[in-house]
């Protein structure tokens, strides 16, 4: 099938790529099976359509209140005493990446009348026009680091590591109280079972069959001069470096291509 549905369908498809049934494909299911899992994940974190942008909410029960009031941790360097905060939830293992977190509670700063981000604003950004961009986001980042400090904002700082799961809230927990509700603006991965166009991705079906024809390859190279009946003799070593080749001009097409920028603004 010229347009895969199912993991099934896609394996069929690099296959015939390849040249079955005209050629065997010396290839194991299960080899095909890991490598299909390999393109997926790079299709999952590296390329635009892999992602999915998404705001999730949890609510604080009552074993994360007392998690967050006493999991500081205290280590000693020489006289010195640091406090390590290890106040952190669960993410789900498909979350990639997190831009920001929110608390849902009242903030003094920022919607009180009288509050110092609304003065701000009221007497020093109106006369702001298009080419004070610069020095309107400096502001704004500021008063965002500011609101942290204070505590009093829905912005609030973490640290996020896609192989540990764990959101680290690195502030104080005078919002987290049971029932209070926490949001991040993050992304998480498509599932193709439940998103069945991923297999019919024109970067994940090259890739992939570029993956099987390097494993068939190198499962050659080592029959490599052989001669088979008929005088036909194997070149392992030629699939291999063709779809090696291969496999580097599709990554340097999905770098330039595919791949989302790492930061919105440099400088």
């Amino acid at each position: 099938m010229a347009q895969p549905t199912s993991r099934a369908e896609l394996k069929d498809y690099c296959l015939r790529r390849l040249g079955r049934p005209i050629l065997e494909i010396n290839v194991d299911d299960d080899q095909i099976d890991d490598l299909i899992d390999d393109a997926i994940q790079l299709f999952n974190e590296r390329h635009y359509n892999g992602t999915e942008r998404m705001f999730l909410k949890h609510q604080f029960t009552a074993d994360d209140v007392t998690r967050f009031t006493t999991s500081d941790e205290t280590l000693t360097v020489g006289t010195t005493d640091w406090v390590l905060r290890n106040n952190y939830l669960q993410i789900p293992d498909h979350i990639t990446g997190i831009n920001k977190v929110f608390g849902i509670k009242g903030s003094n700063i920022r919607s009180n009348l009288f509050g110092l981000e609304y003065q701000l604003f009221l007497n020093d950004l109106y006369q702001f026009g298009s080419v004070d961009i610069l020095s309107y986001y400096m502001v704004k980042s500021y008063l965002e680091t500011l609101d942290m400090v204070l505590n009093n904002g829905s912005f609030i700082p973490f640290r996020f590591n896609q192989r540990q799961d764990r959101l680290y809230i690195d502030t104080q927990t005078d919002f987290v109280d049971e029932g209070a509700y926490v949001i991040i603006d993050c992304y998480r991965t498509l599932d193709p079972t439940a998103n069945t166009q991923v297999y019919n991705d024109p970067f994940l079906k090259r890739y992939t069959t570029a993956l099987i024809k390097r494993q068939w390859g190198q499962n050659l190279i080592k029959f490599q001069g052989a001669q088979l009946p008929g005088g036909i003799t194997l070149n392992g070593r030629q699939i291999y470096d063709d779809a090696v080749a291969e496999l580097q001009q599709i990554e340097d097409e999905m770098s330039s291509t595919y791949e989302l920028p790492p930061m919105d603004m440099i400088g």
